[in-house]
């Protein structure tokens, strides 16, 4: 895939004419998989290119200086994700409350049709464009034929009846329903950050934690509670029990945290890059009447994470 930034990019004058659809794309999920291959499947049926156009920032960040959006990628993650999928080609084009401003006609006839040469338009079943985005989709079909552009309503991708969508995937993920995300997105959830030094309580405990401070904080973290987890640290694997929440028998207040026991790990992970990917949830986080019953809960929290990841 070659991913073209902006309508400045020189790759731009080396576009042919093509097939493309629009989407923010967050998580680059199961749905947007098929709306992809639907998009793939078409521009091969008509010897055109694929052309996946997609937004840097939330469009809604840009209109609401306030707006802190829950996101299931990264810009770089999404990028990463979207590579391995059919299209051709990827344009990054920067949402400015100048491109917000177009009306549905003028951006396909100005952008789409002559600026990045779509001949064919897959347009998601859910999915509106223009200022006021109050056009529906057989105004879409009447804008491209005054102007010799094909649109085509793609396909909703369903599972147990039910549409896939990122925030349906946002809702499983801050109720714990990692398992359940993961059917919905095609991979495991995950988190990347560093790890930073803890009150390394875990430690007297038998139980030492690397503390993650995630890379982006516009990511959804997963509900409090405590997960098996697959850590990869960029040399290896290990197998992970890890807790999201405030530690009720042991905290420090108000804090909440993300901390990870790696099973069969007894070196240092302070300051290194490692990657969280979750499996199960085990249970609720709770209160535990002293510290030994929390020991002895951790021991079967690490015999159930052993038998799911093994």
């Amino acid at each position: 895939m070659t991913f073209i930034n902006g309508l400045s990019d020189e790759h731009l004058m080396q576009l042919h004419p093509c097939t493309a659809t629009i989407g923010f794309f967050d998580g680059v999920h199961l749905g947007h998989r098929y709306l992809i291959r639907q998009v793939a499947e078409a521009a091969t049926a008509r010897s055109l290119a694929s052309l996946l156009i997609t937004f840097p920032v939330h469009p809604r960040r840009v209109m609401q200086s306030n707006y802190q959006p829950q996101l299931l990628s990264t810009f770089a993650e999404k990028c990463r994700l979207l590579s391995t999928t059919q299209a051709d080609n990827c344009l990054v084009l920067p949402f400015t409350r100048e491109l917000a401003s177009f009306s549905a006609h003028d951006f396909m006839q100005q952008v789409l049709y002559e600026r990045l040469q779509v001949r064919t338009l897959v347009i998601g079943h859910d999915h509106r464009f223009g200022h006021n985005r109050s056009e529906s989709f057989e105004d879409y079909v009447r804008y491209g034929k005054d102007m010799g552009m094909e649109v085509i309503q793609a396909e909703a991708y369903q599972k147990d009846e039910t549409s896939i969508s990122s925030s349906v995937i946002r809702l499983l993920l801050k109720e714990g329903e990692v398992d359940l995300a993961r059917q919905c997105l095609g991979y495991r959830y995950f988190l990347e950050g560093h790890v930073t030094g803890g009150h390394q309580i875990g430690r007297t405990l038998g139980y030492p934690t690397a503390n993650l401070i995630p890379d982006s904080l516009e990511k959804v973290i997963p509900a409090d509670g405590v997960y098996a987890v697959w850590v990869h640290t960029g040399t290896a694997s290990y197998k992970g029990m890890l807790n999201i929440g405030l530690r009720p028998t042991i905290g420090q207040g108000e804090e909440r945290t993300i901390e990870v026991h790696l099973l069969g790990f007894n070196n240092n992970l302070y300051n290194q890059p490692i990657r969280l990917e979750f499996v199960a949830r085990l249970r609720n986080e709770k209160k535990f009447l002293s510290r030994e019953a929390l020991a002895a809960q951790l021991r079967n929290d690490a015999l159930e994470t052993e038998r799911i990841l093994s």
